[in-house]
């Protein structure tokens, strides 16, 4: 039953910004990590950042600095808010319960002028 359904994605400006959501389902969400993923067009999936159940994150290196995740455990969701966006960034956004190996269907983020 575990279930992740993304949203927020969609055209955007290089240096403008995007909120991802991620409304999670089926698990005790304020047990458990959470990871925002992502695939560009003929890459590997990379992970993007992550959060504990505690609150620590972790970002990738090349987001570091522009993207913060965080969650709202009273909502079931985390959310990936991305700023000073740039082309590189286009890809599907996935988030992952990765106690349960999970994803969601993804949401395009396209970076373009």
């Amino acid at each position: 039953q575990v279930q992740l359904v993304e949203s927020g994605g969609g055209l955007v400006q290089p240096g403008g910004s995007l909120r991802l959501s991620c409304v999670a389902s089926g698990f005790t969400f304020r047990r458990n990590a959470m990871n925002w993923y992502r695939q560009g067009p003929g890459k590997e999936r990379e992970l993007v950042a992550g959060i504990t159940s505690a609150g620590t994150t972790k970002y990738a290196d090349s987001v570091q600095g522009r993207f913060t995740i965080s969650r709202d455990n009273g909502k079931n969701t985390v959310y990936l808010q991305m700023n000073s966006l740039k082309p590189e960034d286009t890809a599907v956004y996935y988030c992952q319960a990765p106690n349960f190996r999970s994803w969601g269907q993804g949401t395009q983020v396209t970076v373009s002028s």
